[in-house]
């Protein structure tokens, strides 16, 4: 049996736990993906014998984990993927960084780009303004952990936003955070998630813990 953690399931939607270090959906590097690991618990499930269909409806970065959301069907990923475009889809992200804002909650305002060499965000004038809403959850001396939401959804939004505030996440080497023991994880997690029934009424709204390994900073 596929070993992907199931959080909700409907006909038309499926929500997922992606791991840190897994891949939202295959590459060229024939990686085992979130994707494919639903494709598989579908198949599974319901023993279908051919290809089953699953539609990828947003992304999160390899070394990140959390909540995603796949449809199973054409209607589901036409509502769905309205909804991320409208952008009525809550989403929440936790992140531990190292160094303590100013302030308990603020907002973090950049113009970035996509540095295609060296695939990396970068600040540039002139680049798409991103905009990211923090509160800081819990610190000490050295670490914080931050509630996070954000406008618009750049390439390495949010990775690059607290970097250039100074508040680099833990394991997050490519944008100055300090090295951990996992080196295909970073300390962000998609925690929170809440959207509309493909085609009833009602609000989802979904939740996991944060990792375990954080506990460790505090």
């Amino acid at each position: 049996m596929s070993n992907v953690r199931v959080l909700y399931e409907d006909n038309h939607i499926i929500a997922a736990v992606k791991p840190a270090g897994v891949l939202a959906q295959g590459d060229r590097t024939r990686d085992e993906s979130v994707l494919g690991m639903v494709k598989k618990y579908l198949k599974e499930k319901y023993k279908k014998p051919g290809n089953v269909f699953v539609g990828l409806l947003h992304r999160l970065d390899r070394p990140v984990s959390g909540i995603m959301l796949f449809a199973k069907t054409s209607k589901g990923a036409s509502r769905l993927s309205e909804q991320f475009r409208n952008r009525t889809i809550e989403k929440t992200y936790h992140a531990l960084v190292c160094g303590k804002p100013k302030v308990r909650k603020g907002v973090l305002v950049n113009h970035l780009i996509k540095d295609e060499k060296l695939k990396k965000g970068r600040q540039k004038a002139g680049g798409d303004e991103a905009v990211l809403h923090y509160e800081v959850i819990r610190f000490n001396k050295k670490y914080s952990l931050l509630k996070i939401q954000i406008d618009g959804g750049q390439f390495h939004q949010i990775r690059t936003q607290l970097s250039l505030a100074g508040l680099p996440i833990v394991g997050d080497v490519k944008y100055k955070g300090e090295a951990w023991a996992d080196q295909g994880a970073i300390a962000l997690c998609a925690t929170m998630l809440s959207f509309k029934k493909a085609t009833e009424d009602g609000i989802v709204s979904l939740m996991v813990d944060l990792p375990k390994e954080w506990e460790n900073y505090f």
